[in-house]
């Protein structure tokens, strides 16, 4: 299994790429804090946090009396660099599409 894969499946769902918006800021939240953002049980908010803690997305840590979430940039960073390898495959494709098009349109004037 690639390493994108957890990644992929962990943000496949809009509540989990809504929870990882939340903690782009960069500011530590509780699961309380990031609940509070949502009309769901906190049972169901838990569950989203530990597919996204199990794909490393983000990690947990304790912060005094509480357990905080942070994003884990690294494996965004991962994922990044997945996307932008298959970016610049068709970037390639495209301009060669675009070629061929400028070619076809100056045969077709003369």
């Amino acid at each position: 299994m690639s390493q994108v894969d957890p990644v992929l499946n962990a943000l496949a769902d809009p509540t989990r790429r809504q929870i990882v918006e939340m903690l782009s800021g960069g500011e530590p939240m509780t699961m309380n804090d990031i609940a509070d953002g949502f009309h769901m049980s906190r049972q169901a908010v838990a569950k989203h946090l530990t597919v996204l803690r199990d794909a490393n997305v983000i990690n947990g840590k304790q912060q005094g009396r509480e357990h905080v979430h942070v994003l884990a940039p690294e494996t965004l960073h991962t994922l990044v660099e997945w996307v932008d390898h298959y970016s610049q495959f068709w970037d390639s494709k495209l301009a060669t599409l675009k070629s061929l098009g400028e070619k076809d349109h100056h045969n077709d004037r003369s």
